[in-house]
């Protein structure tokens, strides 16, 4: 229970505007609408285990205290952070003497990620057997971070960063409770929005750090341009965790974007790695790894290109070496595309594992003594130079072995050239009736 002098203490603004009903959560519609999960479950006055997947200022939190009050269940927060086993026990056996008396507990851990395998494995036997609902938050994927048994028992359920329409929603919620219009024009408002990168409660810190000025002038000399609202606030620090699942949905947007021949939404991947404090040189390897696996042959300069902007940037380092990221990325996305390598790699692989140890045919075979040249090695092989056209069309796959065309060009860029040459040396090859079926 809360003193009387706790009562009177100054809340801030992001406390004293926390939804008190479900229908004021803002932009998760997906859940709380009538049809939605989370509604459905409000509306049935009974609530599942589940795990709320979301960046942080969505609205995790307070989701879970209003089930709570909805199904008049016995709130009790935790976190992952500053939870030992014994606080653990202590809820467990509180939640038992609630549940003889005939109330549940819903038991709230915050940044349940962070507890360990076997601390999620033991909230399994209370979890199955009802003693508690756990409803767990947590800003990273549960797939990699959570227990297979914790998550086959929780239903997760995946809030959205808030959008404009839901922060404006705010806005106009905090003006309202402080009676005053908040000192910006219309492009300060806007930009107000994006510095808080979709986070609830970090755009009402904002606001109440703009609240906080004095009142503006009648001929509006204290409202706030763009630039000026830039030197008054913070702005949000980009979500990206270069270990963890938002390092990988970047770099798989980037190299998508690539493989796209999108140049301007593969810059804009690539700065908002950079924005996030990515290293530059792990960018410069993803970009040398998509030259060979998605141009390829295509355009055999992108290779080049891409080892060039490498080796650029370890010369000159950040700011000036990103540049010749960005241009090895407008090259790579413009340049024509082919696979056709690497699936030539992963087919003759295959191909390799099924055959097994044949041996190479014995006129391709090097015979430096007497004894392997009576075997047999080295006889009737034929020097393609002493050939027209360079050419001897001889077998040089393995006895035993029918000949397999592993690699198969596109019809694009210098693949086309490559492609050509292969049919020329086919026809060749059936012409000297050395070829095997395919």
């Amino acid at each position: 229970m809360s003193s009387l002098f706790e009562a009177q203490a100054p809340r801030p603004l992001a406390d004293r505007l926390r939804p008190r009903r479900l229908d004021e959560v803002v932009g998760q519609d997906h859940l709380l609408a009538p049809d939605g999960p989370i509604g459905r479950m409000a509306a049935q006055r009974r609530i599942v285990s589940m795990i709320l997947w979301g960046p942080p200022g969505s609205g995790k939190t307070t989701i879970a205290r209003l089930l709570a009050d909805v199904t008049d269940f016995h709130f009790e927060p935790l976190s992952a952070v500053f939870t030992g086993v014994a606080d653990l026990r202590r809820v467990f056996d509180e939640a038992k003497k609630r549940r003889e008396a005939g109330r549940g507990t819903l038991l709230f851990i915050d940044e349940v990620h962070r507890f360990n395998r076997i601390q999620q494995d033991g909230f399994l036997p209370y979890v199955e057997d009802g003693t508690v609902t756990l409803v767990g938050a947590t800003t990273e994927n549960p797939s990699f971070e959570l227990t297979p048994p914790l998550l086959s028992r929780c239903q997760v359920l995946v809030l959205k960063r808030l959008d404009d329409a839901a922060l404006e929603r705010l806005l106009v919620r905090a003006e309202a409770e402080v009676d005053r219009r908040l000192p910006l024009d219309g492009d300060a408002r806007s930009a107000l929005k994006a510095m808080a990168d979709g986070d609830g409660r970090f755009v009402l810190n904002l606001a109440e750090e703009l609240f906080a000025l004095p009142p503006a002038a009648d001929d509006g000399t204290a409202v706030l341009d763009t630039a000026r609202l830039a030197a008054m606030v913070q702005r949000r620090a980009p979500l990206y965790d270069k270990a963890q699942e938002g390092h990988y949905n970047l770099i798989s947007a980037l190299h998508k974007s690539l493989r796209g021949s999108d140049a301007d939404a593969a810059l804009y991947w690539m700065a908002r790695m950079l924005a996030g404090g990515e290293d530059p040189l792990y960018i410069a390897r993803r970009l040398v790894r998509f030259a060979v696996e998605d141009v390829g042959l295509a355009d055999p300069d992108a290779l080049v290109q891409a080892l060039a902007a490498w080796d650029t940037y370890e010369r000159l380092g950040s700011p000036e070496g990103e540049l010749a990221l960005a241009q090895c990325v407008i090259y790579l996305a413009t340049a024509p595309k082919s696979n056709a390598a690497y699936r030539a790699l992963g087919t003759a692989q295959a191909a390799a594992k099924k055959t097994g140890s044949l041996m190479p045919p014995l006129h391709i075979l090097n015979a430096p003594t007497r004894l392997m040249r009576d075997l047999g090695y080295g006889k009737d092989y034929v020097y393609d130079h002493d050939t027209e056209a360079a050419f001897s069309g001889q077998d040089y796959f393995p006895e035993g072995m029918e000949r397999r065309q592993f690699y198969r060009p596109a019809d694009r860029g210098f693949e086309r050239e490559i492609k050509k040459r292969l049919e020329y040396w086919r026809k060749l090859r059936e012409r000297k009736g050395s070829g095997r079926d395919q």
